[in-house]
Formats: C-alpha cells, sequence, structure tokens
C-alpha cells in the first residue's frame, strides 16, 4: 500500500528529496497543506476514522483536479485531533488543546524554516476550529511573512446543503447524512448501513437564545445529546449523494488552493515605514 493514499504522489511532500525543497522555485507561493482529522466515534455505523478519511480523500480529489501549474503539496494526515467531547465512547483517541497547538506551531515553524510562506490548516473536525485559529494567529504574528490559513474542510463553496433536509442542516453535525453519505463514496466496505440510526440531540433549550453551536452556545460534551454517538440521520444517507458530495466540496478546494495561491498578505502598516 502507497504511502500517500488517497494523494496523487506528484504532490506528496514527504516523497520530495531535500534537495527538490532546497531548488524549488517561487517557494513563498508554494501552497503547503496539512490535513487534520480526529480518531473518534462516529456512531454504530461508521469508523473511527471518519474525518481523517474524509479530509484526505477531498484534499487528494482537489490536488489531482488543481491546475499543474499552481504548486501545492500535501503534508502527512494529522489522524489524531482534539476530540474529548467523543472520550466517554469507546475507541476515542484524543490530544489536549495544549497538545494539538503545540504540534501545528512546530510544523508550521518547520514548514517556515524550509523557506515556504503558504500554510493551510485543513481541519475536518469540529471540535478543534479554535486551536486552528490560535494556531494560525500565532504563527503569523511571531513570522510576519508567514500566511497561514485556517480553514473547515466543509466550508469552501459546495452544494452539499441542497441534498439535505432543513433539520439535518441545522442539527445533523455528527455522523448524520452528510458524513455517512460521503464514507459510503470514499469508504464503502467501513460503512455498516444496517447499524445507521436516526437521532437528533435531545433536550435542547427550547424559547431560549441559546444553542448547541450558534451565536450563543453552551458548553457540552456528546453524551449530554445523544445516546448513539449519532446527531443526525444517517438512515437516509446514499452513495449518490456522496459522490455528488465528495465532487462538490473538492471542487470548492480547487478554488481555494487558486485562492491561496495568488494571496497577498495586506500589510498597511507597512505604508507607515
Amino acid at each position: 500500500m502507497p504511502m500517500h493514499s488517497f494523494f496523487p504522489p506528484e504532490r506528496y511532500f514527504p516523497y520530495l528529496t531535500w534537495q527538490d525543497v532546497q531548488t524549488m522555485p517561487d517557494k513563498e507561493n508554494v501552497v503547503i497543506i496539512q490535513p487534520i482529522g480526529a480518531i473518534e466515534q462516529h456512531g454504530p455505523h461508521l469508523p473511527l476514522a471518519v474525518d481523517a478519511a474524509i479530509g484526505a480523500a477531498v484534499l487528494g480529489k482537489a490536488l489531482t483536479n488543481l491546475d499543474p501549474e499552481v504548486p501545492a503539496y500535501a503534508l502527512p494526515l494529522l489522524y489524531y485531533g482534539k476530540s474529548n467531547e467523543h472520550w466517554h465512547f469507546p475507541g476515542t483517541i484524543t490530544l489536549s488543546a495544549q497538545t494539538l497547538l503545540a504540534v501545528l506551531q512546530e510544523v508550521g515553524e518547520s514548514i517556515y524554516r524550509a523557506g515556504f510562506r503558504k500554510l493551510v490548516l485543513m481541519n475536518s473536525h469540529g471540535g478543534q476550529p479554535q486551536v486552528m485559529e490560535i494556531a494560525a494567529r500565532d504563527l503569523h504574528q511571531t513570522y510576519e511573512d508567514f500566511l497561514v490559513f485556517p480553514l473547515f474542510t466543509w466550508r469552501v463553496p459546495n452544494m452539499a446543503g441542497e441534498l439535505l433536509s432543513d433539520l439535518e442542516k441545522e442539527l445533523g453535525i455528527h455522523a448524520g447524512d452528510a458524513e455517512t453519505s460521503l464514507m459510503l463514496s470514499v469508504l464503502p466496505d467501513q460503512v455498516h448501513m444496517d447499524r445507521a440510526v436516526k437521532e437528533y440531540p435531545q433536550e435542547l433549550p427550547q424559547d431560549s437564545l441559546l444553542s448547541m453551536e450558534g451565536a450563543l452556545p453552551f458548553a457540552w460534551v456528546t453524551r449530554d445529546l445523544t445516546r448513539t454517538g449519532v446527531l443526525g440521520d444517517a438512515t437516509v444517507a446514499t452513495r449518490e449523494k456522496g459522490d455528488r458530495i465528495l465532487e462538490s466540496v473538492s471542487a470548492g478546494w480547487v478554488q481555494t488552493i487558486r485562492d491561496i495561491h495568488r494571496f497577498r498578505q495586506p500589510q498597511v502598516w507597512r505604508q507607515d515605514a
């Protein structure tokens, strides 16, 4: 089994030699992408690797379809993340926020030392975007010419929402229709549709400004809201939907990588220098 897995080998960073890195032209505009997932429960029907698998599959397809003249490379997938909201469910492996932040900072520093100036933190797990944002801001503040992008895999332009019910779009945040459909496309042999369930978050506050993930959220762990570990409706998932979601989200990433390649950091302060 090749190490590059979903990634095209010509865009897999570990396959480069140090001389390849040293002599790479226009290094400050080469896009280096760190995919970040999680190993955590995803209900009775999905494997622990969902977030990692989705991130790798989306990025791999995007890099395959990316214009050859746009230089971009995938770093090895970081499987572990901050998943402590799921740790009451066996199999979940979690790093602390401090450990994950340290790993991202030290990876970023290594990329900077090699001469690269554009790093994408491509996060596929909903429990850790804040860590990505802190890492990105701190790296840029330390190295003012280092452009770091803390991005969530699902937030690029895509049509996934068109395939989901209104209730699923509002509350189906974990192991529901979208993730299950995409896994049917990416790793169908690891999906157990005979065990799929429908369970939406229970006992949410009613007639309240407070919500699970809205503008005024409350802290929660997964077992507060669900018995099965599912937050959504996995029973309606299909591979056809998953194929369409994969195509759409990866196309959004092609566009995003292009934009990052040509991005220039605003530096108003230089006008006063």
